[in-house]
């Protein structure tokens, strides 16, 4: 009995903090060239490590904001810096438009904590069944917000300039899963049958979504 105690929290423990592998070693540069599919990436030889594997350039540049969103997300994860793989960290940079939205969404690898370096933003996220409550919050220059890790959460610009954001994900690949995209916009289409009675409208409103163009502002 003793044993199978320790061996469930052993386990209990391990599932509790598990998230991004942990390092075993000083780095992991990502062999980006390597056939191998692994949950990461392959380590290439840590002798053959070079600045540029840890370096990214251009996160000073503003994002394109001209698109239906009005926002416009610079992603630095493993695939930008291949020194990010198995460290469990990456950042982006998001700029928003007067009005412009980082729609729902949701990291399903990452927590996120977002700074506000220009401008205000109305940020929040929605909690998990049952309750979905809405936690919400306008933030202004220098204010820092957490989102936690899958919930759904958004980001507007309320003010009347462009804003800009950086935040920092607990992942080396945080992944992303819009709402509105992934289920009016999904490849092939949802049954529309299913939509209806899951948002409890009529189909033909589901098919106007359907056909509408959901883009992506990453």
């Amino acid at each position: 009995m003793k044993l199978f105690l320790v061996v469930f929290l052993s386990l209990t423990a391990s599932l509790t903090y598990a998230s991004d592998p942990s390092p075993l070693q000083d780095f992991c540069v990502a062999d980006n060239a390597s056939q191998l599919f692994v949950n990461g990436k392959v380590c290439k030889d840590p002798q053959l490590a070079q600045a540029n594997d840890f370096f990214f350039a251009g996160l000073d540049k503003p994002g394109n904001t001209a698109n239906a969103l009005g926002s416009r997300v610079t992603q630095v994860n493993v695939a930008q810096i291949a020194g990010l793989n198995t460290l469990g960290i990456s950042m982006v940079r998001i700029d928003y438009a007067p009005g412009g939205q980082n729609p729902p969404h949701t990291h399903p690898r990452a927590t996120e904590i977002l700074t506000v370096l220009e401008g205000s933003l109305y940020v929040g996220f929605v909690t998990s069944n049952p309750d979905n409550r809405l936690i919400t919050k306008t933030l202004q220059k220098g204010d820092v917000f957490v989102f936690p890790e899958g919930l759904i959460h958004f980001q507007q610009n309320v003010g009347y300039k462009n804003a800009v954001a950086i935040a920092a994900l607990s992942s080396q690949n945080p992944g992303v899963i819009t709402i509105a995209n992934a289920v009016f916009g999904s490849k092939p289409a949802i049954n529309s049958n299913v939509l209806a009675k899951a948002f409890q409208v009529d189909n033909k409103v589901v098919n106007q979504l359907q056909s509408q163009f959901w883009m992506d502002n990453n």
